[in-house]
């Protein structure tokens, strides 16, 4: 006949230990935190975007370029201001480390045109074509 005895230590049920939960959540909140600021940095500009009857709501990819124009003509990106040339030389840049490289333009509603063809050129001589622009819905 086997022997059924069970030692007290595996009588006990599983313990869940606190600190390295605790710890994961923390890190978890801070991870979120610091992704949020980041994501607003790009849009806290005074720019009013067109509004659009069809605009869709999208997910932002993490590696998304958001290029600012305000109705100056000012090319802003990562809160700082570029040249035409400065601009040309990141997304090179950019587009040579990540091939497919996503690209925002944000243009302020009342920016004149020549800003976004301007904007439009240099994404074209880095060879980015995955481009789209920010517009809200508008209300009903």
């Amino acid at each position: 006949m086997a022997n059924l005895n069970v030692s007290e230590y595996q009588k006990q049920g599983p313990v869940i230990q606190m600190a390295p939960l605790i710890d994961i959540i923390f890190l978890t909140l801070v991870f979120f935190m610091t992704l949020s600021v980041f994501s607003q940095l790009e849009s806290e500009l005074n720019i009013s975007v067109p509004k659009s009857k069809e605009s869709k709501e999208t997910v932002r990819s993490p590696g998304e370029v958001i290029i600012n124009i305000t109705k100056e003509g000012k090319v802003i990106v990562n809160q700082k201001v570029l040249t035409t040339e400065g601009l040309e030389e990141m997304l090179m840049k950019v587009s040579s480390l990540f091939p497919d490289q996503p690209v925002i333009i944000r243009a302020d509603e009342k920016t004149y045109h020549k800003y976004v063809v301007g904007v439009l050129d240099a994404c074209a001589q880095a060879e980015i074509w995955n481009i789209s622009f920010s517009a809200t819905k508008e209300e009903m």
